[in-house]
């Protein structure tokens, strides 16, 4: 998720207590999920309370878990649709950020989510492709 602020393109981090890290918001398909677009849409609906339209798809990342099993995380670009969303703290997501691009890359704990914000930055706000 990104706005522009007036000091320039911010992003929304997601702080998770269970993993006490910061990260862009994701999830996993649900059954009712028709596609992974939607997935997306839902996941950062529920951890930041914003709905959004969806933009440029940033890339994938894919990584092996605590548990030994491979993963694979695609990015979009989102807007928000509405002004300050409805954001409630859960043990999922129990805070968000809006962060420069640089206070953002300082503050992500995973360099696969630097690779996607270094990924995105050029692109911020082309037309979708």
């Amino acid at each position: 998720m990104w706005r522009l602020a007036d000091s320039g393109p911010e992003v929304l981090l997601v702080h998770r207590p269970g993993f006490d890290d910061w990260s862009f918001p994701k999830g996993k398909q649900d059954a009712e999920d028709v596609d992974d677009e939607h997935t997306a849409l839902r996941e950062v609906h529920e951890e930041t309370g914003y709905r959004c339209a969806l933009g440029r798809e940033v890339g994938a990342i894919e990584y092996v878990d605590r548990k030994g099993r491979p993963k694979q995380v695609r990015y979009w670009e989102m807007r928000p649709v509405t002004g300050d969303g409805d954001f409630s703290p859960s043990w999922e997501v129990d805070e968000i950020e809006w962060l420069s691009l640089s206070a953002a890359e300082g503050r992500l704990t995973y360099a696969t989510d630097r690779d996607v914000l270094a990924r995105f930055a050029p692109t911020i706000g082309r037309a979708r492709a």
